[in-house]
């Protein structure tokens, strides 16, 4: 669902292979299937990508995708081959992604006050800004303050179509919130609070106060090994990828970036 709760695409931009299935699940009479174009409905449960997309998207009634790829040629980044080696997206999608981001970042850099807005635009009946300090944070890796596209488009293709342990990875960098190497329940608590806060007290079936507490603590339990209070990119790689239960809940991310 999206933030507005509409029903939307359940696919982000097919599957790792770049591969969207067809209506049905079937292939229409044998036919070589191609990457997908960055389309807007494949694509709805990602925020961020909504506010490029809507940015890239050709105005007027006469417009159309190739409109779009050509003007997108023009606006291309230096080492495209590299980004496209680098992620999972496709030549013309990462020209889309790049001809939206410039759009909406001429200077080609994203601060945390865009990321505030992005999130206060998809999220109005929650307080978004401490979510949005915090997901700024895990893509700010170089820690200067701002944003580049390359890094920008890099995390979004680990968040899109990485493997389990790639996005795990990325998980535990934005629980991890001060870098130091290790989740402390502080940190955990404050991720789950800034996720609560953002979905709003009005969501339905209502959410009480402690959820996010009772949340950590019971991540914590099972994270948690050695019981030395904090927890390693070991123990949460390994819990969560042998816990259904913690995988189901880690699917949060995916709903809310």
């Amino acid at each position: 669902m999206q933030a507005d709760g509409k029903a939307v695409d359940g696919s982000l931009l097919g599957d790792a292979n770049g591969v969207e299935p067809s209506p049905g699940g079937q292939k229409e009479g044998g036919a070589k299937w191609q990457k997908p174009r960055l389309t807007r409905k494949a694509l709805m449960k990602c925020c961020l990508v909504k506010w490029i997309i809507a940015s890239a998207a050709p105005q007027g009634p006469d417009s159309s995708d190739s409109d779009l790829e050509l003007s997108a040629v023009r606006h291309q980044p230096e080492g495209l081959e590299q980004l496209q080696a680098q992620t999972k997206f496709t030549r013309k999608e990462l020209q889309s992604l790049y001809r939206g981001f410039k759009n909406e970042c001429p200077s080609g850099l994203v601060d945390e006050e865009t990321f505030k807005s992005i999130y206060s635009q998809f999220f109005p009946q929650g307080d978004a800004t401490t979510y949005a300090h915090f997901l700024f944070n895990a893509f700010d890796m170089d820690r200067n303050g701002s944003i580049r596209f390359e890094d920008f488009v890099i995390g979004l293709s680990v968040l899109l179509r990485g493997s389990v342990t790639e996005k795990l990875n990325w998980a535990f960098n934005l629980y991890d919130i001060n870098k130091d190497g290790y989740i402390t329940k502080e940190e955990m608590l404050a991720i789950m609070k800034s996720i609560y806060d953002m979905m709003g007290r009005y969501t339905s079936p209502s959410v009480r106060d402690d959820a996010p507490f009772e949340h950590v603590e019971k991540f914590f339990q099972k994270m948690d090994r050695n019981r030395d209070g904090v927890v390693t990119i070991d123990e949460f790689m390994e819990t969560c990828q042998k816990d259904a239960d913690i995988m189901s809940s880690m699917q949060l991310f995916e709903n809310v970036i």
